[in-house]
């Protein structure tokens, strides 16, 4: 179990799935944690798990496509718990049948908000770490069903959030080389396909979770506990010496 006794995470998307797992993982190990959220009731909910667990938490309603809004939720954070030492910068959307702007403006934009202003703020207040959600999304391109059904959910926006995604890998490489010897580490998570409110409508098909699951070389899908685990070891110190990294933890899906 890492540990991150005294340090303090703002984590975005933090409502519900892999954030909220992330969230009461990271309080778990020992964090403060700041939960950031469109879906205020859920970021709160989110929040009181924590206390009633015994651990220090609070929410905030956050639009990570407003660079304002994600910069004033990090030095809200960092106000309200007298630090900030863990950034996850995990909102996102499906890519399924959502706008290109809409998609680019979250799963992109709302991550680079996350870096620019996130790692600015940890290089002059002592360091610290971003972990990024990226997805199997950003290492390959998706695979679609041969199956009309099935395609007209999976497929549809693909592009965008492929684009995204990608592009979420390349800003957690870049800011890992720009502010590597400011004390930041940047690395990222690249989930393969998780068992979260996202992929509900796909697996909800006919033949949608066995599809899934058979793009896996597990042959399962991911809970949302085991992308926290990775999560929180990334923003420990365990993890000192590891920047730059886009980890996958997909059950082999990208391995072939």
């Amino acid at each position: 179990m890492a540990n991150l006794e005294g340090k303090v995470a703002l984590i975005t998307g933090a409502a519900s799935g892999i954030g909220r797992e992330s969230a009461t993982r990271m309080a778990t190990d020992g964090a403060t944690v700041m939960c950031g959220d469109m879906d205020m009731a859920g970021a709160e909910n989110t929040a009181n798990i924590i206390i009633q667990q015994g651990g220090r938490a609070a929410a905030l309603e956050l639009d990570v496509s407003e660079e304002a809004a994600v910069r004033a939720a990090i030095y809200e954070t960092a106000e309200t718990f007298g630090s900030l030492n863990v950034i996850f910068n995990n909102a996102g959307i499906g890519g399924g049948g959502i706008a290109w702007d809409k998609t680019i403006s979250i799963n992109l934009s709302g991550v680079y908000y996350g870096l620019f202003h996130g790692a600015a703020f940890m290089a002059d207040h002592g360091g610290g770490a971003i972990i990024n959600t990226a997805s199997i999304a950003g290492l390959v391109g998706l695979f679609g069903p041969q199956s009309s059904e099935l395609d007209a959910e999976i497929l549809p926006g693909a592009g965008a959030y492929v684009a995204a995604k990608h592009g979420v890998a390349g800003l957690t490489k870049q800011y890992a080389v720009t502010y590597g010897n400011r004390g930041v580490r940047v690395n990222a998570i690249a989930p393969g396909y998780i068992e979260t409110p996202m992929t509900a409508e796909a697996r909800e098909l006919p033949g949608g979770v066995e599809f899934l699951e058979s793009l896996h070389p597990m042959g399962r899908l991911g809970q949302p506990e085991e992308i926290a685990a990775a999560a929180s070891f990334l923003a420990s110190d365990d993890a000192s010496f590891i920047t730059g990294v886009i980890l996958p933890v997909d059950g082999g899906y990208t391995a072939r």
